[in-house]
């Protein structure tokens, strides 16, 4: 993977705009409804970075979980940070706030 040119970063940033660079990667934070919700995503968000084998740092506090990337083979932001970012995005966006997961384990 290349690293991306200062141009190529504010374009790619620029389409998922809740992502912002810190220090030389990509981040943002999802805010769920509970604890419960917030691990629903993280499992989600497993399954997506080992089929992409693109493997995200992962912080969850409570009800948040911050997604933080960069391609360690290349040292830098690239293009497969920004297709697990909009990978990350469409899980949240079906997933964001959900309760689906424990409705499942009191069934």
């Amino acid at each position: 993977m290349v690293k991306l040119s200062n141009g190529e970063l504010k374009a790619a940033l620029a389409e998922v705009p809740e992502w912002s660079e810190v220090s030389g990667t990509i981040q943002r934070t999802y805010q769920f409804a509970d604890f419960v919700s917030a691990m629903a995503f993280v499992t989600g968000a497993a399954f997506a970075a080992e089929r992409s084998q693109h493997h995200p740092d992962i912080m969850i506090r409570y009800n948040k979980v911050t997604m933080t990337l960069s391609t360690h083979d290349a040292g830098a932001i690239t293009v497969k940070d920004f297709n697990l970012a909009k990978t990350l995005d469409g899980i949240y966006a079906v997933t964001g706030g959900s309760t689906k997961v424990e409705q499942a384990i009191d069934a």
